[in-house]
C-alpha cells in the first residue's frame, strides 16, 4: 500500500507519482535537508519548530497529511520553480538514492504542470 499524488481530473489517463509511505516519508526528510532543515525537527514531525520559522515555498508539499487532501493549482505553481531547481543543484555522481529522488521530483514537477495546464487540484490518495 502506498501514496499517490494526481491530478483532480478523474482522468484515469493523467500523469501520476507514486510512493510508498516510507518512501514519501524519505523523499520529504531529502527535500527538506534541500531547503536546509531536517524535518524530522518540525512541528508534526516529532520536534516543536513551528513552519512559520522555515523559509521555502515547499511547506504545502512538506507539512500536508500523507494521504488526504490536495494542493490547489496556485500552491503548486509557487512551489515549481523550486522543485526545478532542485534538480539541477550539484549533487555527489552515482548515489542511486539521490537519482532516484531527483527522478521523483522531476515525476512530481511533470504532475503540478498537468494540474496547472487542466487547472485542476493536485490529490493526495
Amino acid at each position: 500500500m502506498g501514496l499517490m499524488l494526481s491530478p483532480g481530473d478523474d482522468d484515469v489517463t493523467s500523469p501520476d507519482v507514486s510512493w510508498s509511505y516510507t518512501g514519501f516519508d524519505m523523499f520529504r526528510e531529502w527535500l527538506a535537508e534541500a531547503e536546509g532543515f531536517a524535518l524530522a525537527e518540525m512541528n508534526g514531525f516529532g520536534g516543536s519548530r513551528m513552519w512559520g520559522s522555515v523559509a521555502t515555498t515547499l511547506t504545502p508539499l512538506l507539512d500536508h497529511p500523507d494521504d488526504e487532501g490536495s494542493l490547489t493549482p496556485a500552491q503548486c505553481a509557487a512551489m515549481l520553480p523550486r522543485l526545478e531547481a532542485i534538480t539541477y543543484e550539484p549533487h555527489e555522481e552515482g548515489d542511486p538514492v539521490h537519482e532516484r529522488h531527483v527522478d521523483d521530483v522531476r515525476q512530481l514537477v511533470a504532475v503540478m504542470k498537468y494540474c496547472l495546464e487542466k487547472d485542476v487540484e493536485l490529490v493526495f490518495c
